[in-house]
């Protein structure tokens, strides 16, 4: 798949999420992220029941929203591996890069699987900050 097709895929499975249930504000996708490296057949998939990424404060406040995607490594088990987190896309903002990559080690997944199989593999995950008082779209 080409890096536009990735791209579109990621954008798209961005779509709906799980969010926050306290304020609504961090969304992770429920649908399937895209694979980066993996030749999984369905790549893992968030399963907390409340996202572990905290908005920062101070741009909460402010109603700065961004989205970062992060590039994780799980494995068969769908646990993340330990300092595999990486930053594939900038929210263009440090603060929240910053928080997406710390929350990121509360995330939990179900294994990605290939024919049915749990493997382990890399893939992109969009985290997504909104404030809850603006009217951006989901």
């Amino acid at each position: 798949m080409n890096r536009t097709g990735l791209l579109l895929l990621v954008v798209a499975a961005a779509g709906a999420g799980c969010g926050r249930k306290d304020d609504g504000t961090v969304r992770l996708s429920t649908t399937s992220p895209t694979a980066a490296t993996s030749d999984a057949d369905q790549p893992p998939v968030a399963i907390n029941p409340v996202s572990p990424v905290d908005y920062p404060v101070p741009l909460l406040e402010q109603g700065i929203e961004g989205k970062v995607l992060l590039r994780l490594y799980a494995d068969s088990l769908g646990k993340l591996l330990r300092d595999s987190t990486r930053v594939a896309e900038s929210s263009g903002y440090p603060a929240l890069d910053s928080a997406a990559v710390s929350g990121a080690a509360g995330l939990r997944f179900s294994p990605a699987l290939r024919h049915g199989r749990p493997v382990a593999g890399a893939f992109l995950q969009p985290i997504h900050f909104r404030n809850p008082r603006s009217q951006s779209a989901p």
